[in-house]
């Protein structure tokens, strides 16, 4: 599913990047990720020449930007009264952080493409088959889900540049982009059913959705329903 695939998370990806603009606060970026253990405010600073109040800011900004982790941690192992305050300890986040401009996804098709070979294999039909039932699947799910969102707004959320072309929507962008070119029936054969599921989810009878390539955008668009 577009488990993240929200514009919150597309903003915070994008402030995320935004903030490691700054010369200091990539340079601290940098230091962490490339220590094999956590990193404390003082280490970070004597090593890069800073106050320790600049590390400790710009640390926490990292950290609140969701790029580091934060650690409580006795260095020293004791533990109960008289151990001390724990250490405040930096590390890279496991979070992945991306932003591509167009929308691409395909974090999603490598997904519905493993998922088609995994069950082909164990079953025995056909992988293209499986991907398209499971991309409308997926589909449907994300139709549902919605509400009572209107197609173009939920298209639009997920990457695909919906633009009105008479009575009939055509997609602007194509998520899958590279992988389309490469493996045009496959990737689009996925969009279509893809597209289907969503219509279906939606309850929306009054668009079909067809293959249509163009260049310069997606190769299906929705015409009206015959």
């Amino acid at each position: 599913m577009f488990v993240d695939d929200t514009e919150d998370v597309r903003d915070q990806d994008i402030s995320a990047i935004a903030a490691l603009d700054e010369p200091t606060r990539r340079r601290l970026y940098d230091y962490v990720v490339a220590r094999r253990q956590p990193v404390g405010r003082d280490e970070a600073a004597e090593a890069l020449g800073l106050a320790r109040q600049t590390a400790a800011f710009h640390l926490d900004r990292l950290a609140a930007e969701n790029l580091l982790d934060v650690l409580h941690v006795r260095r020293s192992g004791r533990t109960g009264p008289g151990a001390g305050r724990p250490a405040k300890l930096y590390r890279r986040s496991a979070a992945q952080i991306a932003v591509s401009l167009p929308d691409r996804r395909y974090e999603l098709a490598g997904r519905l493409l493993a998922q088609a070979v995994e069950e082909s294999d164990a079953t025995g039909e056909g992988v293209r088959e499986v991907l398209h039932r499971r991309s409308r699947e997926l589909g449907v799910r994300l139709g549902e889900e919605s509400g009572a969102e209107e197609v173009g707004r939920l298209l639009e959320r997920h990457g695909f540049e919906p633009r009105p072309d008479g009575e009939s929507v055509v997609l602007g962008n194509c998520p899958f982009h590279a992988l389309a070119r490469t493996h045009t029936r496959t990737v689009c054969g996925m969009n279509l059913h893809l597209m289907r599921g969503v219509l279906e989810g939606l309850g929306e009878h009054r668009l079909q959705a067809r293959l249509d390539p163009e260049p310069g955008r997606c190769c299906v668009r929705l015409d009206p329903a015959a």
